[in-house]
């Protein structure tokens, strides 16, 4: 097992932390404290034809962000961390998205596709549509937690963080879509809750140019987290032992 620098400590309290590389320090974590974040990563956000595609945002290069994340639960999954996964939207009538007198109605961008395009009402980030569901190359196992949430942070209105604490958890893995807006609010939000948030850039994608995910990226691991990758990921768990994850 990789030996933490002389001033670093293993943010769960317990001895025997794993070393993860990381900016802008390596960090330690322990497996059996640690969740694994999947972040949206429905048809909306994901394929084209989904949300993102239809407001106008290029979706063209997250198959690999997909093929990233699917490595990363299978390591997840091997070590026994536990894996949670996000799904965005509202009820088919939008009641959850908020009126007029929501910013939320203002700023969503499904929101105002709708408005503009009205053929596409109820269609999208609607639940029990194509397009709020899970894409078919990652399917959460019986037992991971799977949480629907009706803005961007994972934490607002939802058990997210009494569920975590329930089980110990500390230290929040994330991965999804998109960087900028949903991954970075939920980690911010647990940031605030005390959670030490690590997101693996590599299985993350933007909405938006490019310049979204480096800033994004870069405001992350100055002020709210830690920044690594998938590889990095799979080989701290490596050291770690093996064990069951515990049934709901």
């Amino acid at each position: 097992m990789e030996e933490a620098p002389a001033g670093y400590r293993d943010p769960s309290g317990r001895h025997g932390g794993l070393m993860l590389p990381a900016r802008p320090e390596p960090i330690a974590f322990d497996a059996a404290a640690t969740a694994l974040i999947v972040v949206d990563m429905q048809n909306a956000y994901a394929t084209k034809g989904g949300y993102l595609d239809l407001a106008g945002f290029d979706v063209s290069e997250t198959g690999p962000v997909i093929a990233q994340i699917a490595r990363a639960v299978a390591a997840a999954r091997a070590a026994g961390i536990r894996v949670v996964w996000f799904q965005n939207g509202w009820d088919p009538d939008y009641v959850e998205a908020g009126g007029p007198g929501s910013p939320n109605w203002h700023k969503s961008n499904a929101l105002k596709t709708m408005r503009r395009r009205p053929e596409m009402n109820q269609q999208l980030l609607a639940k029990g549509t194509w397009d709020y569901a899970l894409v078919d190359a990652l399917t959460p196992e019986p037992g991971e937690i799977v949480l629907g949430k009706t803005r961007y942070s994972g934490f607002f209105n939802t058990p997210l963080d009494s569920m975590l604490r329930a089980r110990g958890i500390r230290t929040l893995v994330f991965t999804g879509i998109a960087t900028n807006v949903c991954v970075e609010s939920t980690l911010r939000d647990g940031f605030f809750l005390e959670y030490f948030g690590i997101v693996l850039a590599d299985a993350t994608h933007q909405a938006g140019p490019p310049s979204l995910q480096a800033g994004a990226l870069l405001n992350i691991e100055t002020f709210f987290g830690w920044v690594s990758d998938v590889a990095s990921f799979e080989a701290a768990l490596a050291h770690a032992e093996p064990r069951a994850t515990a049934a709901e």
